[in-house]
């Protein structure tokens, strides 16, 4: 429920605030212009890093490489064009981080070292353990 608050209520609600804010220094005009250019510049530039990632991730398939960060990326870049898509600056300024190529490695590094570190804390309550028969081999 929490999440579901935070993605439906909370996020609109964010945006709409910082319309207004932004609205109120620019003018009304403008803050719509600017959230339909962001949204173009935004979706074009997805285009560019979509495929210049397809093209990374082929030459690794050519190299019989597994293209994991590949295809991470092209999940990260699919996730900006859909922030970028929905109006709002903040959307759009997490869309945009995760379009440049430093900061989207910055943060899949981020989420594989969170994801390692709570796979590690759920498997330590496993204990390795052997089954040992004490028959004797008869011949």
């Amino acid at each position: 429920m929490n999440s579901f608050f935070l993605i439906f209520i909370g996020l609109p609600t964010l945006e709409v605030f910082l319309m207004i804010k932004i609205g109120g220094k620019i003018g009304a005009l403008n803050t719509v212009a600017l959230i339909f250019f962001t949204a173009f510049i935004g979706i074009y530039y997805a285009r560019l890093q979509g495929m210049k990632t397809i093209k990374s991730g082929m030459a690794n398939l050519y190299q019989n490489k597994i293209p994991i960060y590949e295809i991470m990326s092209g999940a990260s870049i699919g996730l900006a064009a859909l922030l970028l898509i929905i109006p709002g600056f903040f959307t759009d300024f997490f869309g945009f981080l995760l379009l440049i190529p430093v900061t989207r490695k910055i943060l899949l590094n981020i989420a594989i070292k969170t994801k390692k570190d709570s796979d590690f804390k759920d498997n330590q309550n496993i204990i390795d353990g052997e089954v040992v028969d004490k028959k004797k081999d008869e011949l």
